[in-house]
């Protein structure tokens, strides 16, 4: 008998990471096929999309008047719900190519901390763009860990911590079941505005998001570096709205990032504060997984290691450990099934397929 549990074919099957900065798609028995970034570049005359995903990324701040960028996830929700099903259509199509396929069974990770109503809309999105209905949803802390290759289903305690683009996901984790969770729109985005808003206070310098980011990556530090990096920025002069060149270093954007990294720590901290005594003592002995774009912060392990007195070990592949654990439920449908939800709310039942 041909085709997957899902009665699907091998290789239709979809899991979907639909994030804040970038979207990631895993195929069934093909694993990651798309990385792009969750953007969509519109005309404001008809609507009609002029470019998705990384093309579109790098045309922010630079476009003229009859293009408008647009990013239509903001801190892990829908924002744009029409141009975020386009840009999902858009993947779906690149993904499966010039072929002709039935709609995919289709698994989008949500974070654990939106609302009924926003986890519907996620679950719209998907099959508006082209999913077979039910679409299935994972939190993703429970992706995260699956993808960060956590005992989940033993009766353990799984500590993880996802730093996204717009949420941080804090989770404890025993029994296939998320026992605990503190979720707060704090990630990659706060620390880039967070940057923006530095220079422009202490240089009164303008810099754009796009800009933010890059010194993120390049100076971006949760703890006091060996030897501090030194480079120079530029962007736009407030006084005189001529372009100007600052110097910078990473204790500053350490500075800089103190805040946000401040709300990761008390995330971490609330929930441990809630997790049952039997599986703080678990978590203790085994430490924390980090994922997530954020993971890749320096220091941020050791700043969260410092905080907590806990072992942290980044995972293998942080950026794309959520979509790896949504995809693994497709590979091990059996297995993973019951950490999944369907349209109609309750955990799904994976007899009812059969």
């Amino acid at each position: 008998m041909s085709g997957n549990r899902f009665g699907g074919s091998l290789g239709r099957d979809l899991a979907v990471d639909l994030g804040t900065a970038n979207t990631v798609v895993y195929v069934r028995g093909k694993g990651i096929v798309l990385n792009e970034a969750s953007v969509v570049a519109v005309s404001t005359k008809d609507k009609r999309l002029l470019a998705v995903g990384m093309r579109a990324k790098r045309m922010i701040g630079r476009t003229p008047g009859h293009i408008h960028v647009i990013r239509p996830l903001r801190d892990g929700v829908i924002t744009d719900l029409e141009i975020c099903e386009k840009m999902l259509a858009y993947f779906i199509r690149r993904v499966h190519g010039a072929r002709r396929v039935a709609k995919p069974r289709m698994v989008i990770c949500v974070p654990s901390g939106i609302t009924a109503v926003e986890q519907r809309a996620v679950q719209e999105v998907a099959e508006l763009a082209g999913a077979r209905k039910p679409a299935f949803i994972i939190e993703e802390p429970m992706a995260a860990a699956i993808g960060a290759g956590l005992p989940v289903h033993e009766p353990t305690g799984n500590l993880i911590v996802d730093i996204g683009g717009g949420t941080t996901e804090v989770a404890v984790i025993s029994l296939g079941g998320i026992v605990t969770s503190t979720s707060v729109r704090v990630g990659g985005d706060r620390m880039d505005e967070a940057i923006v808003q530095f220079i422009k206070k202490e240089y009164s310098l303008a810099v754009g998001d796009s800009t933010a980011e890059e010194i993120k990556i390049a100076f971006g530090s949760a703890c006091p570096l060996e030897e501090e990096i030194y480079g120079e920025v530029r962007g736009r002069d407030l006084l005189t709205g001529l372009p100007r060149t600052v110097s910078i270093n990473s204790d500053e954007i350490r500075r800089a990032l103190e805040e946000p990294v401040a709300a990761i720590v008390d995330a971490l901290k609330e929930t441990l504060d809630n997790t049952p005594p039997e599986l703080a003592a678990d978590i203790m002995a085994q430490g924390l997984a980090l994922t997530g774009g954020g993971a890749l912060l320096h220091g941020l392990d050791a700043h969260l290691s410092a905080e907590t007195g806990m072992v942290v070990r980044i995972a293998e592949n942080p950026l794309q450990s959520v979509a790896i654990g949504a995809g693994q439920c497709l590979e091990d449908f059996k297995v993973l099934s019951g950490v999944l939800i369907s349209s109609g709310g309750p955990r799904f039942d994976p007899w009812s397929m059969r």
